[in-house]
């Protein structure tokens, strides 16, 4: 019986060819875009599975309260390794403190490279469960030591066994490799962890490192915990919330609050808004399993429409059947079977789409996924997609098609009935009314990331690079490689900053002034920068003067923001000083010389935080900040800038960024967002039109009779392509005002995330609903048209 179904089913394919190339046409998109969206989820969610305790393992996290706003991070001050070491080392597996991820070079014999990685203690390889291809799991027990990825290893030693080789670091100080591990996947949040190094070693390099062993209030630090088997993270965070809190009364007005950030919602549940967890990616992924859902169902609702509006078609089949014996349960699934058939060929060419786009589709998303041919889990998921599907498109045409009645079939009395058209009509408005807000959600977001894009950033941005200076090779040696630079005629002006110009890289607190108000908890980002940073970046001064050498007071001085000038509350502030209440030599204050325009150096979605700009007299920043020579060409500017580079320190490898790039990068997340929602809009409306061009066809095809009687008492092409298309028309425009209010609540909510956002204005909405009706119209017209055109005498002839 199951063969005689399919034998059949193929017949009906083959026999009507435009139906069959639609039907599969539009279901193969909608089964491609939902099995690369499924793709792609399954790889957001599959985030850190690499390390099978990840259940265990969590960050130490804390909120601090400024002035009622409380802000959450995984910044800790380093004494609470030892607070917890000493007093709750019960609920704790591994306690480790690591440094930042930062860029280190590494030197072996002639090769130098930069890499990213951690000082860390040496119980994180064992935490982190780290897959050891050489030397020793437990390698950062010696100061001396580090332990490379595999990838690292072989840029540095190519064939060579690394193990037992002396890696030199920044210049500076000699370490032995003690360890080689896999490197850890892409969708990890260790994957730029290429090489890991003693924190024993960390903590002697620097002095403010030093001296931050028993200060609460520098919050430099990160720490990372396995919590024990017998506890849970909710019960450790309730047992540690009030450490910082109970051993400093210094800190009591800032209500510093423990908590234990759990590995599984570092990735997705990232997001803080004073001090409660407020989601992150997690909403993408809903988003792009909702659109990949709508998808599909738009994909089905072809199918649906297209079959039934062939019921005519297929009713004396169902008559003849009837009347001969089969039951109506054989009748449906005969007509499942057709679905079964249709969707299994879409599946097939869906995944030849997938196989074809899948690398444009990783550079687009910056992922490496890969098609899963070796997992079981993923075709058995397959085999109950397919079936999904064959159900979905199909039940509704079964159910429909094997209703009618035998007696009426083959008498010649069937008729479709008045609303016969009904459930396809409330299916096309489903379709387009998906596709309408499909379109005005893509125009939005396109539409915020453009508005944030074209947000003034407060100084020049072109022509700006920067230049990594971490090492302590560059310690002491600004005034030299200024000059050197300068002189080069690379560069027409340079600076050093503690942070780069696209970022903060700390905030301080404790600073007191004239006027200050009782209780105001102060809170400042903090760069230390040389006296040219506001010319490098042409940065404008708005009150009061820029540093200059010729007062040796400015070692002493201090430039603020346009909002430092309001958060104080104090209108002209040129000529005050902070005291900073931290420092043990309170009388030498900063004076505030002058006001620059607000910059934006973190998020530009946000609003800019209130600045500090302090002249370095320590002369160990972290970033070169250099103007090109506008007179010629970038590429020669930086050609000579890599020459005296090399000139003077010829075993660090020359690196530099753009800040232009570097300031593009924050629009990346919301850019692919926006890109790979206007790609599936495009495929929705595609899809959509590919079904409304089929009902068009049969419509046409079902009044070819009426359209040579109309054409015979004087129609003309007008009034034929009118009668067909109006009624397409009411349901789209339908579909519009349906669309509308949908999608400003669902685009309106998620803009509210963002404190410096676009207005939605009415005109988005009208351009939807015009580009829909055009679309439709186009799509239509093409059959209509060609139905008007036809020659009466064809259709009448036997009449």
């Amino acid at each position: 019986m199951l063969r005689n179904y399919i034998k059949i089913a193929w017949r009906n394919l083959i026999k009507n060819k435009a139906y069959t190339i639609i039907n599969i046409g539009g279901l193969a998109l909608g089964m491609a875009v939902t099995l690369i969206i499924g793709l792609w989820m399954q790889d957001e969610l599959s985030y850190d599975n690499y390390f099978t305790n990840k259940d265990k393992i969590a960050q130490i996290y804390q909120s601090q309260t400024f002035n009622g706003q409380t802000g959450t991070g995984p910044a800790i001050p380093r004494p609470l390794e030892m607070a917890l070491r000493e007093g709750y080392d019960d609920n704790f597996k591994h306690i480790v403190m690591t440094s930042w991820n930062n860029d280190q070079y590494l030197k072996y014999k002639e090769t130098s490279i930069s890499r990213p990685g951690y000082y860390t203690q040496q119980e994180t390889p064992q935490m982190l469960g780290l897959n050891i291809l050489k030397g020793e799991k437990d390698g950062l027990r010696e100061i001396n030591s580090i332990m490379l990825s595999k990838s690292t290893a072989d840029a540095l030693f190519g064939s060579e066994d690394p193990i037992g080789k002396i890696v030199k670091v920044n210049s500076q100080y000699d370490m032995m490799v003690s360890g080689v591990y896999e490197d850890l996947p892409f969708n990890n949040s260790f994957k730029d962890a290429k090489f890991f190094m003693p924190w024993e070693k960390y903590i002697t390099i620097q002095e403010w490192i030093i001296n931050a062993a028993d200060n609460w209030g520098n919050n430099s630090f990160q720490m990372f915990v396995q919590i024990a088997d017998n506890t849970s993270m909710d019960k450790v965070t309730a047992t540690i919330k009030d450490v910082k809190k109970d051993l400093n009364e210094d800190l009591v007005e800032f209500n510093p609050q423990l908590f234990l950030f759990p590995m599984k919602d570092w990735y997705l549940r990232g997001s803080f808004e004073n001090g409660k967890q407020q989601g992150g990616r997690i909403k993408y992924v809903w988003l792009f399993g909702i659109i990949g859902a709508f998808v599909l169902l738009l994909a089905c609702i072809n199918f649906m429409n297209l079959s039934t509006a062939r019921s005519e078609k297929r009713a004396k089949e169902v008559g003849i059947r009837k009347s001969i014996g089969s039951q109506r349960g054989q009748l449906i699934n005969q007509f499942l079977s057709e679905s079964f058939l249709v969707v299994l060929f879409a599946y097939l060419i869906g995944v030849l789409i997938v196989l074809l786009s899948l690398d444009g589709f990783n550079e687009l998303s910056r992922k490496e996924i890969e098609f899963p041919w070796g997992s079981p889990v993923f075709w058995i998921v397959s085999v109950f997609f397919i079936l999904f599907t064959a159900l979905l498109a199909g039940s509704y045409p079964a159910l429909y098609l094997s209703s009618f009645r035998p007696v009426e079939v083959l008498k010649g009395t069937f008729k479709a009935g008045k609303y016969s058209g009904t459930p396809r009509k409330i299916l096309v408005v489903l379709q387009f009314t998906v596709s309408v807000a499909f379109i005005i959600g893509t125009v939005i977001v396109m539409q915020q990331i453009n508005y944030a894009k074209n947000r003034p950033v407060g100084y020049d941005k072109e022509g700006l690079i920067q230049v990594p200076t971490m090492s302590q090779d560059f310690s002491g040696k600004y005034e030299l490689m200024r000059a050197e630079f300068l002189a080069s005629n690379a560069i027409v002006e340079m600076s050093s900053s503690s942070s780069p110009t696209t970022s903060i890289w700390s905030n301080r607190s404790g600073w007191d002034w004239d006027g200050k108000p009782e209780g105001f908890q102060e809170d400042f980002a903090w760069t230390a920068v040389s006296p040219e940073y506001a010319k490098s970046l042409n940065l404008k001064i708005i009150q009061g003067r820029d540093f200059s050498r010729e007062f040796a007071s400015d070692s002493n001085a201090v430039l603020i923001n346009a909002t430092a000038v309001k958060y104080m509350g104090i209108p002209n502030p040129v000529g005050m000083f902070f005291k900073d209440s931290d420092e043990e030599d309170p009388s030498s204050p900063l004076k505030i010389i002058g006001v620059v325009e607000d910059m934006i150096a973190q998020s530009p979605y946000e609003p800019v935080k209130q600045g500090m700009y302090a002249f370095d007299k320590y002369d160990n920043a972290s970033y070169y900040n250099m103007r090109l020579n506008p007179k010629q060409s970038a590429s020669q500017s930086i050609a000579v800038i890599e020459r005296v580079f090399k000139e003077h320190f010829p075993n660090i490898p020359f690196q530099y960024d753009f800040v232009d790039e570097e300031y593009g990068a924050k629009f990346r997340s919301e850019v692919r967002v926006g890109r790979l929602s206007a790609i599936f809009t495009g495929l929705a409306i595609l899809i959509s039109c590919l079904g409304l061009f089929g009902l068009t066809s049969f419509v046409a095809e079902q009044r070819t009779k009426e359209i040579g009687v109309r054409k015979v008492l004087g129609a003309s092409v007008f009034n034929v392509w009118n009668m067909l298309s109006k009624d397409f028309l009411k349901l789209v425009i339908l579909s519009c005002f349906i669309a509308v209010p949908i999608a400003y609540y669902v685009m309106n909510g998620w803009l509210q995330e963002y404190p410096y956002r676009v207005i939605v204005e009415w005109w988005i909405f009208g351009l939807a609903m015009v580009g829909a009706m055009l679309v439709t119209v186009l799509t239509v017209s093409f059959q209509a048209i060609r139905a008007a055109k036809a020659n009466p005498v064809d259709s009448l002839r036997t009449e």
